[in-house]
């Protein structure tokens, strides 16, 4: 099959594998081609979402920071969209709330009602506790989620190609014994078409793994630096407004 003379060899090599594969070779590139479509999108998608939570994590902690009242934030109704910390915070916020006051609604009287509430128990604040602790599972879940997506890719798209490529050996030498002839040429064809498969597998499973790596490097950072600050809130709550009197 002649090819276009201005094609480079690259392109030309690929144009004629694919001319040549079989209709399930061809199949086998349609669903290729849609992991990839997934696999990207999921891994544009993530990166734009973890750099948008980063930012917003750095913005809430340097609010936070600034000043020693715990609770300054969420009484003023700060909002850090976004960002896993702050859901954590107004977590933990809210759960302090329902223990201090016995009701979780930030009102013009709130200031007053906080200054004039007793502190509250150990065993109080080990409910703020837990309720920051799922805090972290939920945004955990959330930061992995759609994960699953590019270790797919990662794994199978390699086997998937080779199944094309397989399947399309196969369907040569077939034709081969069929026709009676063994030569060069008349394998040439077929096992380019088949090998097409592979080539577009690995082209599928590379981008992802190295995408897939930066990844959950990223989402294990984020999630440990929840886990920190869960710490260090539940520390500044239990200072400010946990009784460590003994009831005997």
């Amino acid at each position: 099959m002649m090819l276009p003379f201005f094609l480079p060899p690259l392109a030309s090599g690929i144009v004629y594998a694919f001319l040549e594969s079989t209709f399930e070779g061809k199949l086998v590139l349609l669903v290729l081609f849609i992991g990839s479509i997934f696999s990207w999108s999921v891994m544009i998608t993530k990166m734009r979402t973890l750099s948008f939570a980063k930012k917003q994590s750095v913005r809430f902690m340097e609010v936070f920071r600034q000043d020693r009242q715990p609770l300054q934030i969420m009484s003023q109704k700060i909002g850090f969209e976004g960002s896993p910390l702050y859901f954590i915070y107004e977590a933990g916020c809210r759960e302090l709330f329902f223990q201090l006051l016995g009701s979780m609604e930030v009102d013009e009287t709130f200031q007053a009602r906080l200054q004039m509430a007793p502190r509250i128990a150990a065993s109080q604040m080990r409910s703020v506790t837990a309720a920051m602790e799922r805090a972290v599972g939920e945004s955990a879940l959330d930061l992995e989620s759609q994960m699953i997506i590019l270790s797919t890719a990662v794994s199978g798209a390699p086997f998937v190609g080779l199944l094309g490529t397989v399947w399309g050996v196969m369907d040569a030498f077939g034709g081969i014994a069929a026709s009676g002839s063994a030569s060069l040429a008349a394998m040439a064809p077929g096992v380019s078409g088949a090998l097409i498969t592979t080539v577009t597998g690995l082209l599928v499973a590379i981008p992802a793994m190295f995408g897939y790596n930066f990844l959950v490097t990223s989402v294990r950072s984020m999630i440990v630096s929840c886990d920190n600050f869960a710490a260090e809130l539940s520390s500044a709550l239990e200072h400010r407004y946990v009784s460590h009197e003994s009831n005997g």
